[in-house]
């Protein structure tokens, strides 16, 4: 078990609390929702993207594109906003990316996206709350 220690900790019952059973399977159980599902993957508007778990800014509006994977993706995070680690499940070698404030898993990137930076971090909708520009 990972014995890192977030800025943001709660107990299970406390995140089972907060999010919902899907949020919860992805973000605390490393789940993944499906294709497609998320209201947020043809957000467009000015603004970021947060942690549901909590609230730290994960994205910004501007690095996001289309995919057509049925995720929302993104070229970059917010500097220090996310942490990476290797995911082997699944029989596979895959980056995994969590929230770097509260450890929620947030999804996986991967090194097939546009320029600037090549990266597509594919992020679970559930996992992020839209906020918009003021």
């Amino acid at each position: 078990m990972d014995t890192h220690v977030f800025p943001v900790t709660r107990t299970d019952a406390e995140w089972r609390a907060l999010l919902t059973p899907e949020q919860y399977a992805v973000m605390r159980g490393h789940g993944t929702e499906g294709p497609g599902s998320c209201a947020l993957l043809h957000e467009h508007r000015a603004g970021a993207f947060a942690c549901v778990g909590c609230d730290s800014r994960l994205f910004e509006s501007t690095l996001k594109f289309e995919s057509g994977t049925g995720w929302p993706s993104f070229n970059d995070p917010v500097p220090g906003a996310v942490e990476t680690t290797q995911d082997r499940s699944y029989g596979m070698l895959r980056t995994e990316v969590h929230c770097a404030t509260c450890g929620s898993h947030l999804g996986h990137v991967f090194p097939d996206g546009p320029p600037p930076t090549g990266l597509r971090y594919c992020i679970n909708g559930v996992a992020l709350k839209f906020v918009p520009a003021a």
